[in-house]
């Protein structure tokens, strides 16, 4: 069981874009999936 919720949050794996496949400078737990990069094409 978590103790932390913050502390689990904390060690999710980095975001990556399905398109390009650089890394998501968003929160990790957000429903993003593309950089905002790809969002703008």
């Amino acid at each position: 069981m978590v103790d932390n919720i913050v502390q689990f949050f904390r060690q999710l794996p980095a975001k990556v874009c399905r398109s390009c496949g650089h890394e998501i400078e968003e929160q990790h737990e957000c429903y993003t999936n593309q950089c905002e990069n790809c969002n703008n094409q």
